[in-house]
């Protein structure tokens, strides 16, 4: 079977490209970082190619990986088959050339951290072709200090060293510092990641939203970054240096877990997952997953599955490590695990008879809606913010046991109540999905149907939740979305909840406040205003 020569092998002559396929063939003692031997032979070939030369040895002493550079660099290749997990080193130690004395470089030095490498070994090239110094680093597992520490020069000569006791002795220090931030079973460790070419506030708001999103999904935030940027990098949004003491620092503090506070594209997801190792979502994918766990009835698994689905479709031609959180949820939920290698055909069959499913849920839908005009009762639609209260609003006015839950999007499957005014008038009141900034465009397509409901309301309560910093932002943001569904026309009621967690006298808006009603609701005597105030709107 033929080894397969990484990096570039373009202007060199056949002879050279088998001296270089043949150093598959040599072994090296478990222990030592490399004999002095093949040393001798990656030096004698590099130095007659002009090129780097690198090599890929696992704990068995086995060459698992030839590299051919160019003369200032070798790039290592993704390896699936060998993993840095939590607290364990990748298994794999490089070996490579310089073609002058040159100590490890500062992208040697990357390459060792981001990689978890077991060992970078760089040997020196003197003038004349012969071996020079051999510079050396390991990883280190304590995370106040550099990731890695540079060991003293030495020559070929002293590479039989036992390095095989001190990676296990490292990764044993590793393991039990890893141990003390340890998830809890199927939660993960988050590194956040946020560049922004517009007003840091804006920035820092949708920082603090992307940790509530993350704390709804189970997911742990351990650290983050916001980055200032002229422009957004198209490759890896925060460019590539930006990235490399980013993924350092989030390793160090024992994250298994990147999650980007964007949309990426299908390229940034390639760049990104092919530059590191470690599982990537973007805050699309973090709202999908909380969407398809919290789905309940047929209609919304169905929704959620679409937006998933049609998320993924220009995304699979990506790498498996990118889509693998996606079409298994965060933990294991969604639309089952769908393999990378599944094809656009099936992923489109799919999408079409989702659709269908979909098609038949609105036709029902309509039916309901048909019945309900010929009681001619009046339909009161409560939106808002997610976690600003709805279903809690809904609940008390009703007396119902919805679920409300002090997370996002805790409803998502819409429920109606009827609700009887004193004057004896009797009107349907629906409590809806939650909006939120930037709610996906897959989502708002697939769950058309769902909020096509709002089309027929009468009245549109939106809740606003002014007891959160952000409240005129997330005013603005389901405004937005109103108009964007052609729903800005219905006579609209602000409802600002959660009064009880304000102090008035000292609130910035008073004016904003004297626009709507204000409630707890969660204190049933707080909404007689807003009852009277829903009566007299619907019998005008």
């Amino acid at each position: 079977m033929k080894k397969i020569v990484y990096g570039s092998t373009a202007g060199l002559k056949n002879t050279q490209i088998k001296r270089i396929e043949n150093l598959y063939a040599l072994k090296s003692p478990p222990e030592f970082i490399i004999t002095p031997e093949i040393a001798t032979q990656l030096v004698e070939i590099s130095h007659e190619i002009r090129r780097q030369i690198g090599l890929m040895v696992d704990r068995n002493g086995r060459i698992i990986c030839v590299i051919a550079g160019d003369p200032q660099k070798i790039v290592i290749p993704v390896i699936s088959d060998y993993v840095a997990g939590p607290g364990r080193l990748k298994g794999l130690r490089c070996i490579h050339t310089h073609l002058s004395e040159e100590a490890l470089t500062r992208d040697d030095l990357t390459d060792l951290a981001l990689l978890r490498l077991d060992y970078i070994s760089a040997i020196c090239i003197r003038p004349d072709g012969n071996p020079g110094n051999v510079y050396s680093a390991h990883v280190l597992p304590d995370e106040t200090k550099d990731p890695y520490q540079v060991l003293p020069k030495i020559s070929i000569l002293e590479l039989e060293i036992d390095c095989q006791a001190q990676i296990h002795a490292l990764e044993l220090e590793l393991s039990q510092k890893s141990a003390l931030h340890r998830p809890e079973t199927g939660q993960e460790n988050a590194f956040l990641i946020n560049a922004t070419t517009t007003n840091p506030k804006e920035a820092y708001a949708s920082f603090e939203e992307l940790k509530e999103l993350c704390k709804t999904s189970r997911i742990r935030v351990i650290g983050a970054a916001i980055q200032r940027r002229q422009q957004i990098d198209a490759k890896f949004v925060v460019g590539k240096g930006k990235l490399s003491s980013l993924v350092i620092k989030a390793i160090q503090n024992h994250a298994t877990l990147l999650v980007f506070d964007r949309e990426l594209t299908p390229s940034q997801i390639r760049s990104i997952t092919d530059f590191v190792e470690m599982k990537v979502i973007d805050r699309t994918q973090l709202i999908l997953d909380i969407f398809a766990k919290q789905a309940k009835s047929r209609d919304g698994k169905f929704q959620v599955e679409l937006a998933q689905m049609e998320y993924l479709l220009p995304r699979l031609i990506t790498r498996n490590t990118a889509m693998s959180r996606l079409t298994g949820g965060i933990g294991g939920r969604g639309p089952g695990e769908t393999k990378l290698e599944i094809n656009r055909r099936r992923v489109r069959d799919r999408i079409t008879r989702l659709k269908k499913e979909i098609l038949k849920i609105r036709k029902q839908r309509t039916q309901q809606k048909s019945r309900r005009k010929r009681k001619d009762l009046p339909v009161i639609s409560i939106v808002g913010y997610t976690n600003a209260g709805k279903s809690t609003l809904l609940n008390t006015l009703t007396q119902s046991n919805i679920i409300a839950a002090n997370r996002l999007f805790a409803t998502l499957d819409p429920s109606s109540r009827r609700l009887r005014f004193p004057r004896d008038t009797e009107v349907i009141i629906t409590d809806t999905v939650g909006f939120i900034q930037n709610l996906p465009k897959e989502l708002m397509e697939a769950f058309h149907a769902t909020l096509e409901e709002l089309s027929e309301a009468d009245i549109i309560l939106h809740v606003i939740d002014v007891s959160n910093p952000r409240y005129e932002q997330q005013k603005k943001s389901v405004e937005k979305i109103l108009t964007e569904l052609d729903l800005d026309k219905i006579p609209t009621l602000y409802v600002f909840n959660k009064l009880d967690q304000v102090d008035l006298e000292t609130f910035d808006n008073r004016w904003l406040l004297n626009q709507g009603v204000m409630i707890s609701a969660t204190q049933k005597q707080t909404l007689i205003p807003l009852v009277e105030k829903l009566e007299s709107m619907v019998h005008i």
